[in-house]
C-alpha cells in the first residue's frame, strides 16, 4: 500500500478531504468513530449523507469482501446515497478497479460491494452477512423494515449507521435515540453549530419556518405529534432537494429557502 492510501486507510479524515471535502468537528468524530452502532441526529443539509458515504467508501476501500448496504425511505432516497458514495469513489480516482457497476449496485475487484436499496422488507430479506448497514432518514423508515433488516448483522457482527432528521416520537429512530439500553453512540449536528451556515440566511429561514418548525428541523428536536403543525411529508416536500450545502472555498454556506 502506498503512503497516500496508508494515511486515507489509517484516518478516514484523509479520504474524505482528498475527495475534496472539508470534514467539519462533528464530521470528522464520524469518520473517528471506531463504535459498531451510530445514530446521527442531524439537522436539514449538514451533510450527514456525504460523511456517512466517506465512512463507507473507506469500507469499501479498506476491508476487502464487506457488503455494505443501503436502505432508505424510498428508492431515489438510496440512490441519493449511492451517488454521493460513487462521486467521492471518483473523486479518489478510483484506487480499487471495479468490476461491475449497475445503478444501484457497484462490486470492486476487493470483493467489497455496496448495494441501494428502498424500504421494502421482502427485498431487504433476500440480503444476508452484512458488515455495514446504513439506514438513511431512519426516522422515516417503516419499523417492518428495521426488524428485517436486524438479523442481517448477526452472522457478520456487521456495524450500523442510522442517519435522520427528526420526524415526531412516533418511530424506532426516536425509540432508540432515548433508550438507556443499547451501545449506540449519539452525534448531534444543528444548524448553528454549522461552520457552513450564514448566521443571517439561518435567520430568515427561522423565521420563515416557525417556532415549531426550526425546532424540528434546525435544532433537532423531536416534537409530539400534538406540536407538529404541519405533516412529515409537507415538511419533506418543503425540503425536496437531497442537494446538502457543500463547503466552497470563500463561499458562505446557502441553505435553502421554502418552497410554499
Amino acid at each position: 500500500m502506498d503512503l497516500l492510501n496508508l494515511a486515507r486507510a489509517l484516518d478516514p479524515i484523509y479520504l474524505m478531504r482528498d475527495a475534496g471535502f472539508e470534514p467539519d468537528p462533528w464530521q470528522a468524530r464520524v469518520l473517528r468513530s471506531s463504535s459498531d452502532r451510530i445514530m446521527l441526529l442531524c439537522a436539514r443539509h449538514m451533510c450527514k449523507s456525504l460523511v456517512t458515504a466517506a465512512r463507507a467508501v473507506h469500507r469499501a476501500l479498506f476491508r476487502p469482501n464487506s457488503f455494505i448496504l443501503l436502505i432508505s425511505r424510498s428508492q431515489d432516497q438510496s440512490d441519493e446515497l449511492f451517488l454521493k458514495i460513487k462521486r467521492i469513489y471518483s473523486a479518489l480516482g478510483r484506487p480499487v478497479p471495479v468490476v461491475r457497476e449497475l445503478v444501484s449496485q457497484i462490486v470492486l475487484a476487493n470483493g467489497s460491494r455496496i448495494v441501494a436499496l428502498p424500504n421494502n422488507p421482502d427485498t431487504a430479506r433476500g440480503y444476508s452477512d452484512v458488515d455495514l448497514l446504513i439506514i438513511d432518514e431512519a426516522s422515516r423508515v417503516p419499523h417492518s423494515v428495521i426488524v428485517a433488516t436486524e438479523p442481517m448483522i448477526l452472522a457478520s457482527r456487521g456495524d450500523v449507521i442510522l442517519l435522520s432528521t427528526p420526524a415526531g416520537q412516533s418511530n424506532y429512530f426516536y425509540d432508540q435515540w432515548i433508550s438507556p439500553h443499547g451501545r449506540w453512540e449519539r452525534i448531534t449536528a444543528r444548524a448553528a453549530e454549522c461552520p457552513r451556515f450564514d448566521p443571517a440566511l439561518l435567520d430568515e429561514l427561522r423565521h420563515d419556518l416557525g417556532p415549531a418548525m426550526s425546532a424540528q428541523e434546525l435544532d433537532c428536536e423531536f416534537l409530539r405529534d400534538d406540536q407538529q403543525v404541519f405533516s412529515t411529508e409537507s415538511i419533506d416536500a418543503i425540503f425536496d432537494t437531497d442537494e446538502e450545502a457543500i463547503r466552497l472555498p470563500d463561499s458562505p454556506g446557502i441553505l435553502p429557502g421554502p418552497r410554499w
